[in-house]
């Protein structure tokens, strides 16, 4: 096949829907292809995993990861990055890299997390749960569906400048441990408070917090506590509790998260300089996003969006580099998921056969909750492109259209615009969440195909039906994001550029991948 050579050495690997899109599996792929277009093993200096925390699940090689960096699966990638964007528990590290490295993944070895990278703990945890416990038992309101890994009261510890950064392990340990229980201390203080008078959690609540947390972190490491690599107590929140409700035991608390984080001394240091340093030897550096574009925190829909940027403008902060040129992969299903309380205008009726068999397939890697499946809608993806701008497209998944059980692969939807009640066409997503939640989809209907299409290599292989699909998605995309200023109508009064389709996914093994994709120009002829 002929490879498409990147328009940029810095590679961002990013989600163009809400999350959940199989981006982890790009990563191997990527690196590959530099490697093979280069004829160099260690073109991909760095990869970076550059915003979010725990939250933020990817299944890479047979390994299901939060934080490490989907490189880790290649051993010609020099380092695993954690940056600056990014929160993380430091007992979790250790949590994925202990079993990864009994795999056989190098990880210590690799592992560099940035100095100004943020610490959470279990502070943050309890606090994710009271705020969840607030919206529904005070407020009244649904629940937002929190992942309950603590990520958003870490990041508002940042905004309220009481940030514990990787750092604070450093020096010398009779003065730093000294520094560190000081600011952990008053940032368990305000939590116990918060969660006490701010959240009115009940002292049984808090209680079950403890319990949940760790059969959340028990379910989550069964592999390995079943391997020996960790005992089940490893996981026990409940020896954190104090001496009274909303207390938490802070001399035990301060003890297990010092011996995590010094135990990482030799991999915290300054990610700038070692990307710098990659960029000026002509290397690579690809940049692994959590999340996907709809849940940006500035950009998506509250509350059902994450506490980081999830897009591109994010690789710059996280990695503290300058603002530079950057190749920029949109990764999206060939149909759509959600995952919490998300408005799903192209949701299909649970009745409907492609969705009893999608369901079966579709459970969150971070916390095994079931997702809702729907149309592929092309309106987001596009706006997407408009807004947030990708070169590349990939499309995965494919293979879950074929038929399966009672779907016999007959007529699929994708959403091309939405109506309003008074038959008011829109080509982009409204900003305003009332107005989107009243719209309807508008639906262009194709034909499915008959055919199992997993062990496909070749787009010119795949039946008629599935390349007219994969090849009205990319026309519609394309014309949806160049559309007018005004945009009233799909490419009205502007030349339609096409996102370049990369790869296709036609299964969950590495080995499951089309690569020979025409180009868009030609592609959009099928449709």
């Amino acid at each position: 096949m002929a490879l498409t050579a990147f328009t940029s050495r810095l590679i961002a690997d990013t989600g163009i829907s809400t999350g959940d899109e199989g981006k982890g599996r790009l990563i191997p792929e990527v690196i590959r292809e530099l490697q093979a277009l280069h004829g160099r093993a260690d073109i991909a200096g760095v990869v970076l995993k550059v915003n979010g925390g725990a939250n933020s699940g990817h299944t890479v090689g047979g390994l299901k990861l939060n934080l490490l960096p989907g490189g880790v699966v290649e051993r010609d990638v020099a380092v695993l990055a954690l940056g600056a964007g990014v929160v993380a528990d430091p007992r979790k590290i250790h949590w994925e890299a202990r079993p990864v490295e009994v795999l056989g993944h190098a990880v210590y070895s690799r592992l560099l997390v940035d100095e100004r990278a943020q610490v959470s703990d279990v502070s943050h945890r309890l606090l994710d749960l009271a705020w969840e416990d607030y919206r529904v038992n005070v407020l009244g309101q649904p629940p937002r569906g929190s992942t309950g890994r603590g990520i958003t009261p870490a990041y508002a510890d940042e905004v309220s400048q009481f940030q514990i950064y990787f750092a604070d392990f450093l020096g010398a340990e009779e003065t730093a441990f000294g520094a560190f229980s000081a600011k952990l201390d008053a940032r368990i203080d305000r939590a116990e408070r918060v969660i006490e008078h701010v959240c009115r959690v009940s002292p049984p609540r808090w209680n079950e917090f403890l319990e949940k947390l760790t059969a959340a972190e028990q379910r989550a490491n069964a592999p390995a506590i079943e391997r020996g690599v960790f005992d089940a107590a490893e996981f026990d929140f409940t020896r954190f509790a104090g001496y009274a409700p909303f207390r938490l035991n802070r001399a035990a608390v301060a003890d297990a998260y010092w011996r995590a984080g010094s135990a990482l001394r030799a991999n915290i240091g300054d990610v700038r300089e070692r990307i710098l340093a990659d960029l000026a030897d002509g290397r690579f550096i690809v940049g692994e996003f959590g999340q996907a574009y709809w849940l940006d925190k500035r950009h998506g829909f509250p509350p059902n969006v994450t506490a980081s940027h999830t897009y591109t403008p994010e690789f710059f902060q996280s990695a503290g580099i300058p603002a530079q040129p950057v190749h920029t992969i949109g990764v999206c299903k060939a149909y759509d998921t959600k995952v919490g309380t998300h408005t799903f205008l192209t949701q299909m009726d649970d009745a409907h056969p492609l969705a009893a068999h999608l369901k079966r397939l579709e459970y969150g890697t971070s916390t095994g909750r079931q997702r809702m499946v729907g149309w592929c809608d092309c309106v987001e993806k596009a706006d997407a492109l408009r807004y947030g701008g990708y070169n590349d497209l990939v499309l995965n998944k494919l293979d879950a259209l074929s038929p399966a059980g009672d779907w016999h692969g007959d007529t699929l939807r994708v959403c091309t615009a939405y109506r309003d009640a008074a038959g008011a066409l829109y080509h982009g997503v409204p900003r305003d969440d009332a107005l989107r939640g009243a719209l309807t989809p508008v639906y262009a209907e194709l034909p499915g195909w008959r055919e199992d299409i997993g062990t496909v290599r070749r787009f010119a292989d795949l039946p008629p039906a599935a390349r007219r699909y994969v090849a009205f998605i990319v026309k519609t995309i394309g014309e949806l994001a160049s559309r007018g200023a005004a945009g009233t109508a799909a490419g009205d009064g502007k030349a339609i550029s096409y996102p370049n389709l990369r790869y296709i996914g036609v299964g969950p093994d590495p080995e499951q991948i089309i690569k020979d994709v025409p180009p868009a120009a030609e592609l959009v002829k099928e449709a």
